[in-house]
């Protein structure tokens, strides 16, 4: 690990992103340009300390998971991030493997949806980035385990949380879109044989649930399909939205998009959701300690 070239680079990268580059308000008063650590600590959900031991070079070694969530803060590309990864000791994602960095331009796109919920999901079913309007329809991702935020993981061992949303289905549609979650990690355990974490994904849903287990033996191969979903949101009950998946071929990400049709009262929903965004979830407990590295990725910003 070479900590002062680490430093430096964490440095420069943040001295040429703005508040707007990253769907931040600016404020009145910045007396030096780029983002603030404080900034970049919410953006990569790490601990504003974490940061500055970072940019000072005395900081431990980053988990893959921090570098990653410090990618996409920063916006770095490809090149950008293999350079992190490798100042920091670690090998960068290899070819074959499921692309968790969600680029820049991805990443625009997701800013650009600022009135509609919206999340980069990888072709694991991992959830790498959501917007706030993605938190205060769903529940707030930042809270989950890293390695529950994912969709099948939720789907199949996912226990009911007051503060988080669901999806209202009737058995038909819950049979069917299980069938469907299962034929897409299939279909991408196909494309991605090497790839650990879909192993140990598949090895732990098999284990842990019955009925994944059935479909996994007896199923076959597909790509998952999205029209409409009824949402029962725990603060303003059903809303049925259309969700659009958005492939990007490029990293084979999916861009998730929650919308309703103008006048109808969902669209009255999505618009009293970005008036009172996260406020109906109960907070964090503030003696919580505040961890001191990324124990979930991400890119949520509130």
């Amino acid at each position: 690990m070479d900590r002062p070239q680490l430093a430096r680079v964490l440095v420069r990268a943040r001295s040429v992103l703005t508040p707007r580059d990253v769907g931040l308000p600016a404020g009145d008063r910045r007396r030096v340009p780029g983002l603030r650590r404080e900034e970049v600590a919410q953006l990569a959900g790490v601990s504003v300390d974490y940061v500055v031991r970072l940019e000072q070079g005395r900081g431990p070694q980053p988990s893959t998971q921090v570098l990653a969530a410090l990618a996409r803060a920063l916006r770095l590309d490809d090149d950008a991030r293999d350079e992190l990864f490798h100042l920091a000791g670690s090998a960068p994602p290899r070819p074959g493997r499921v692309d968790e960095h969600v680029r820049p331009s991805v990443q625009r796109l997701l800013d650009r949806f600022a009135d509609l919920p919206t999340m980069v999901l990888s072709a694991r079913a991992d959830i790498l980035a959501w917007n706030p309007m993605a938190s205060a329809l769903l529940g707030d991702w930042s809270e989950v385990p890293r390695r529950q935020r994912n969709m099948t993981w939720q789907r199949f061992l996912g226990s009911p949380d007051p503060r988080r949303s669901r999806v209202a289905m009737t058995e038909e549609e819950h049979a069917e879109t299980a069938a469907q979650s299962v034929a897409s990690l299939r279909a991408t355990a196909a494309r991605y044989p090497d790839d650990p974490g879909v192993r140990d994904l598949v090895a732990e849903l098999r284990r842990g649930s019955p009925s994944f287990d059935e479909l996994w033996r007896t199923g076959g191969a597909g790509t998952w399909r999205m029209t409409r979903k009824t949402i029962e949101h725990p603060s303003l009950g059903l809303i049925t939205l259309d969700c659009d998946s958005l492939h990007v071929l490029a990293g084979d990400q999916t861009v998730i998009v929650y919308s309703a049709e103008p006048g109808t009262p969902e669209a009255e929903a999505l618009a009293l959701l970005r008036v009172v965004g996260t406020q109906w979830m109960t907070s964090v407990d503030p003696r919580s300690p505040e961890p001191s590295e990324l124990e979930v990725g991400g890119s949520f910003r509130a």
